[in-house]
């Protein structure tokens, strides 16, 4: 397996018109890391921009680095340099808070831009918070949720009195892909605006938000986009609906003019009226860099890569690994960046593997799922990657009680 396999692996990456990204990244000589749809590498230098923050900017500038080091502007660059992996508009864009809270922003914007509908319909498989945020925003506003299997049963949901579908592009276990063009398309016919969760797509996938027609949309920063732990997140909306768009938390850092400090409230112009306070600067330029780390790169390249990395993991774990189960669409056009084994003792597998350097995460109640981060992941990886999970299935690393001890973070 090791020799004829990679040296195949090896021809791939030899061949991989991204390749240069991976040198962007710190990255340990001794680890597969395969849990970027988690949490995405660190990008080389955002550690020198982080200290040069901290040293010089917060330490010797103080206040004064709102204007001479551009932290007060800072979003906006990083909009428009995120811009081009949503297929929008760098003023559809704007860079704050977290998914969850620009979740619900555009869930109650959007049911305000469909006045006497009485419904939000989102899908009972996605990420659990998408789903308590729409049920928050739905009892705020005196709304119906309704909750739909999956995304092949959304068509038979939707009606006159639905006023947004908001659903994940990417389910977070399996990585299977919702049509999103197809969907939004179906929205649309009964006048409902679509809202999508890119959390697991953007960095990974080609997102066209334009292409799909879409309305909205909110992702994080930190998994594909490599920001850093709790790193900002993003909401998008269509130009054509900024006129009307009316968000729930009217923050300072929405007003168009912040420091006017007017008592009556102005929205900003475009998406960024989408903001609320004051961003929190250092998480804030670790995405920055994160963001930079994929320039270069087309998400139609990016989407290329993860599929040809993902299908060589399937393709490799059928062969030599077949006491576990593809929990993941087969179909590379239907899949992520990311690939869910079943077994019945998922997670010690998941903590055997880490233990022996290749690293994934356990998702209840019986999946390891691996992420393929399209900039940093080589074909090579995919095949130590296999080799090792042979390895601890053949030997008795299941059955040690400590790779049982269930940790917080799974």
């Amino acid at each position: 397996m090791a020799t004829l396999d990679r040296s195949a692996a090896e021809a791939l990456d030899a061949a991989d018109p991204i390749a240069f990204l991976r040198d962007r990244f710190a990255l340990p000589d001794d680890l597969v890391y395969l849990d970027g749809n988690s949490l995405g590498a660190r990008p080389v230098s955002a550690e020198r921009r982080l200290a040069a923050a901290v040293r010089d900017e917060w330490g010797t500038g103080l206040i004064r680095s709102w204007n001479d080091a551009g932290w007060y502007t800072e979003p906006d660059r990083i909009a428009a340099g995120l811009a081009p992996l949503l297929g929008a508009d760098a003023d559809e864009v704007v860079v704050a808070d977290s998914t969850s809270v620009n979740l619900f922003k555009l869930l109650v914007a959007g049911a305000r831009l469909r006045p006497g509908r009485s419904a939000i319909v989102a899908c009972e498989a996605d990420f659990p918070t998408d789903l308590y945020i729409a049920r928050a925003a739905a009892e705020l506003l005196g709304l119906e949720l309704r909750t739909v299997p999956g995304p092949d049963a959304v068509p038979a949901a939707l009606d006159a009195g639905v006023a947004v579908l908001a659903l994940c592009h990417v389910d977070f276990r399996s990585g299977a892909i919702a049509d999103a063009a197809g969907l939004t398309a179906a929205a649309h016919a009964a006048g409902v605006l679509a809202l999508w969760d890119l959390s697991h797509s953007t960095g990974a996938l080609d997102v066209d938000l334009h292409g799909w027609g879409a309305d909205l949309a909110v992702g994080c920063g930190y998994k594909y986009l490599n920001g850093g732990p709790g790193a900002p997140a993003y909401a998008v909306a269509a130009r054509k609906h900024h006129a009307g768009l009316r968000t729930p938390l009217p923050g300072w850092f929405s007003h168009a003019d912040p420091f006017a400090f007017d008592p009556g409230y102005t929205p900003a112009p475009g998406a960024r009226r989408l903001a609320c306070g004051t961003p929190p600067v250092l998480s804030l330029l670790g995405l920055a860099e994160g963001v930079a780390s994929l320039q270069g790169a087309t998400p139609e390249q990016l989407a290329a890569k993860a599929r040809g990395l993902t299908a060589l993991f399937v393709d490799l774990v059928d062969r030599y690994c077949q006491e576990v189960e593809i929990a993941s669409p087969r179909d590379a056009r239907r899949r992520g960046g990311q690939v869910a084994l079943r077994h019945p003792w998922a997670y010690p597998l998941v903590q055997a593997l880490a233990a022996r350097g290749v690293i994934g995460d356990f998702r209840s109640p019986d999946l390891a799922r691996f992420g393929f981060a399209p900039a940093y992941i080589r074909y090579v990886d995919v095949v130590a990657a296999v080799e090792i999970l042979r390895a601890v299935l053949d030997g008795d690393d299941l059955s040690r009680p400590e790779f049982a001890v269930r940790q917080a973070v799974t």
